[in-house]
């Protein structure tokens, strides 16, 4: 698999991927830190992140081409993502997704706190979870 930066042409391929994740955050990834996942020349995963003080950063979206899950993309797109900063990570997530939490738990994050009603359609608890790199 190939880790890189997204380009503008992977544009519709994030829009799939997208689509097909209602599960995961529906951040706009215009003017975000874009890395995507490549298999076989196609864009299969992509994480968006940003910068929010000098030493924390922030996942706002993190999916995967539902024929590409349970494959490594996401842990290949978070690793290569935490390797290479130091400092704190922040995300949050569905309370109800017991999936990324798990996934997450499994990488090192921690739960830090609950945001009742974060989001929306439907209305959910947001759980903070924190990742702290040297």
């Amino acid at each position: 698999m190939v880790i890189r930066p997204s380009r503008p042409d992977d544009g519709d391929a994030i829009a799939a991927i997208q689509r097909a994740s209602p599960e995961a955050s529906s951040w706009d990834p215009t003017g975000y830190d874009v890395t995507v996942g490549e298999l076989d020349g196609a864009v299969v995963g992509f994480l968006v992140t940003r910068r929010i003080a000098p030493d924390e950063f922030e996942i706002l979206n993190l999916a995967v081409a539902p024929a590409s899950r349970r494959k490594g993309v996401a842990r290949a797109l978070v690793s290569a993502f935490l390797a290479h900063l130091s400092g704190g990570v922040f995300l949050e997530v569905r309370d109800s997704n017991h999936g990324a939490r798990k996934f997450y738990e499994a990488i090192g994050f921690k739960v830090l706190s609950r945001r009742s009603q974060y989001y929306s359609n439907p209305p959910e608890p947001g759980i903070v979870m924190n990742f702290h790199s040297c």
